[in-house]
């Protein structure tokens, strides 16, 4: 690969993206070839191989997509997006084969709430949402806007969901609140025209429609948690696209209850119906706001279960006519539904991740899944390229580079973990939370090795190890930093140093275990002595200290911040030795430098990971597809990626274009001390294997804590110890 001429610069290749982004209605699409899935992520559009999970990502959009679609031939996909209150929203529509953009328009305002195609693929049909409220039908072949007007009426709700006929290709549905209306395209006069359906006196926020084959019903879910089953009234001639009579609600249905209810209550689906799925007539797949999935049919008029008559004055809207022939449950709010394989059901939830569902035995398998808000942190560990780990709300993640499969999640629900870290031996996953605890976990398992209580009184929010492991450094948002005696089983306190006034932001360790740097929201970098255990050097700036790294080497230092500046500072004397522009928009939150100091990455709020020469102090490559803020950056110990991660949740694997196929163990990296091993006596009692990173398996371990204090013995020990090793055998009566 040439190098760049001075002066250019060129982008970074995402080689993966690790996210979905489940919260958007139908946004999960399995493609007619039955081959691919399409789902949105962040401002890009990913097309996935269903047997060899390769990515391909469609690039145009400047916001979050809200919207997607793909045509009956597979030939077209289309999407919408998000924008800021009084700018516009682009509707993009692409051509499947070459991965390319074939026109787009911006007619909706703010937000686009659908996009749906025609059945013979001539429209393409987008709807605005409650700052625009207008429906604007896009002719695909001439690439102009053909129609459009305002989606509700009088004083009804806004339209939230499309849905196209099947017969007949120029007629649609909107539903939403309180709303819900037969529109048909006059190609001659270029015009919309709508038919509202007689809903009698029932009121109801539809969130899905599904049409049937024939254009006669269709089934609408609702946020109460039935069904309403609609007759459109159509001719039986498809050419005809005015109903013959109003359409009408012919009822409103819900499951039938497995348990005698009290005479005047029905089960619903708990937090609403969010999507449907018509197999055939009578036969739905339904999904819930509380991660229920089932398979019903739909009982004819003498079959089913009719409530006994009810008090004068009083008529239960919904009626109990659907039986429920299979079920299972994914644990989170399903947005969408589709089958791909024929036996196989896609359940897409508003947590982010995407279940497989056996058509026969309804067995659940997860297939996707990411973080579903931001990541704080993101660590590899230590000379093992294979594996990361990243840091969010209520979990820890370990993530697998080949397959980008989630391998472990280690639970501690309701906190937040604002730092991980590898021990260098690999045997631990150091982490820091909110709550002012520093865990340990088992990097296998994710069993609880050790916590340390009360580390920091306002939260821990930094963290970082020396190479033999027996020395912890961790930062809190009350500006102390703290020095541990760490081993197996006790932890101890051996130093608080204060000398910050704000928020520690990162810790960093210098390759020779005796200094460590720590930089802080109050303008200043510290670097410590470790071995005196006081302040070395003192580092100002008009900024507030988001990111710092030791240079391999140890010689200097490099710092982000608020400022927008990249500094350069020796460590020696703590003198500034060079400043340049890190970005002309936003902070710098995160940067990291590769094994032999030649090259650096850097993320912020502008949104794009950028690649420098050190030397130089040039940008080289940048990397554009973030969706918010760029929180953590890193190179993997072999260089050969450089990984980003974002306050939206999604992980982005990057190509380094300066990579050459090296072994990790040629790797010049940083000089390692002399690890002085002592032979311990060992303990008495039972323990469980020592577990390394190393030994991590390529799939999803089954094994997750739900709480990261749950396996600490419950005796009034000075340090909480794991619950086999501890000195008492029972809780001593005091407990």
């Amino acid at each position: 690969m040439g190098e760049l001429l001075e002066g250019d610069v060129g982008t970074l290749t995402p080689y993966a993206i690790i996210g979905f982004d489940g919260a958007i209605l139908n946004g999960l699409k399995v493609h007619p070839d039955g081959e691919h899935i399409i789902y949105p992520l962040g401002n890009k559009v990913s097309v996935q191989h269903w047997v060899t999970k390769k990515q391909d990502f469609l690039s145009g959009h400047t916001n979050v997509i809200s919207a997607i679609d793909v045509s009956i031939t597979g030939k077209y996909i289309a999407s919408g997006q998000i924008n800021h209150i009084g700018f516009k929203s682009w509707v993009i529509l692409w051509d499947f084969e070459s991965r390319s953009l074939l026109s787009k328009h911006e007619l909706h305002k703010v937000r686009v709430e659908a996009v749906r195609f025609s059945r013979d693929d001539r429209y393409l049909i987008s709807l605005g949402g409650r700052d625009c409220g207008n429906i604007v039908v896009w002719d695909v072949i001439a690439a102009a806007p053909f129609s459009g007007t305002e989606a509700s009426r009088g004083s009804k709700g806004d339209a939230s969901t499309l849905c196209a006929c099947n017969r007949r290709g120029a007629c649609f549905l909107t539903g939403g609140d309180g709303t819900l209306i037969i529109w048909s395209i006059d190609a001659v006069a270029r015009s919309i025209s709508g038919i509202d359906v007689n809903m009698s006196k029932l009121k109801r926020v539809v969130y899905c429609i599904v049409i049937n084959e024939r254009d006669e019903v269709c089934y609408c879910g609702t946020s109460t948690g039935d069904i309403l089953k609609v007759r459109l009234n159509f001719h039986h001639d498809a050419e005809i696209l005015i109903p013959v009579k109003t359409p009408i609600m012919q009822g409103c249905f819900t499951k039938i209850s497995q348990k005698t209810l009290p005479r005047g209550q029905v089960e619903l689906y708990k937090q609403g119906v969010r999507s449907l799925y018509l197999i055939r007539d009578g036969y739905l797949l339904v999904g819930a706001g509380d991660g229920t999935v089932d398979l019903v049919e739909e009982l004819r008029e003498k079959k089913g279960v009719r409530q006994d008559p009810e008090p004068a004055g009083f008529k239960l809207p919904s009626l109990p006519n659907l039986r429920v022939l299979r079920s299972t449950n994914v644990k989170g709010s399903v947005t969408s539904i589709q089958i791909i394989k024929e036996k196989t059901i896609l359940a897409a939830t508003e947590s982010c991740e995407i279940f497989a569902i056996d058509r026969e035995t309804f067995e659940t398998e997860l297939l996707i899944t990411c973080h579903n808000s931001a990541i704080y942190d993101l660590a590899f560990p230590y000379k093992f390229s294979e594996v990361f780990a990243t840091a969010g709300k209520d979990d820890v993640r370990i993530w697998n580079v080949e397959t980008f499969q989630e391998l472990l999640r280690i639970k501690v629900p309701n906190f937040s973990c604002s730092a991980v870290e590898f021990a260098h031996d690999g045997k631990s996953i150091l982490t820091a939370w909110n709550d002012g605890i520093i865990r340990a976990f088992t990097p296998l398992t994710g069993r609880l090795i050790f916590a340390i209580m009360n580390a920091h009184n306002k939260g821990a929010s930094a963290l970082a190890i020396t190479h033999h492991g027996k020395i912890l450094v961790s930062g809190g948002c009350e500006g102390q930093v703290r020095l541990w005696n760490i081993s197996p089983y006790k932890q101890q306190l051996a130093c608080t140093l204060k000398e910050h006034n704000g928020p520690i932001s990162q810790m960093h360790i210098n390759s020779t275990d005796d200094e460590a740097v720590s930089a802080s929201t109050d303008g200043s970098c510290i670097i410590w002595d470790l071995l005196r255990q006081c302040r070395k050097q003192l580092l100002f700036a008009n900024t507030l200290f988001m990111c710092v790294r030791y240079f391999p080497t140890g010689v200097q230092l490099l710092t982000g911040g608020t400022d927008r500046k990249l500094a350069y500072w020796e460590v020696l004397d703590g003198s500034l030795v060079r400043e340049i522009e890190g970005s002309p928009s936003g902070a710098i939150n995160s940067l990291d430098i590769n094994s032999d100091g030649s090259l650096f990455c850097t993320g912020g709020n502008d949104q794009i990971v950028k690649l420098w020469k050190y030397q130089e102090g040039i940008t080289t490559y940048i990397g554009v597809g973030h969706s918010a803020i760029i929180t953590a950056t890193r190179f993997s110990p072999d260089n050969q990626f450089i990984v980003s991660s974002s306050a939206a949740g999604s992980i982005f694997v990057w190509k380094n274009p300066y990579y050459k196929k090296v072994d990790e163990d040629d790797i010049v990296t940083q000089a390692e001390p002399e690890k002085v091993e002592k032979k311990t006596k060992p303990e008495s009692g039972d323990h469980k294997k020592e577990e390394k990173i190393e030994d991590l398996p390529s799939t999803r371990s089954d094994s997750s804590h739900a709480s990261g204090d749950r396996n600490t013995c419950p005796c009034p020990c000075k340090q909480p110890l794991p619950r086999k090793s501890c000195k008492y055998p029972t809780p001593p009566k005091t407990c």
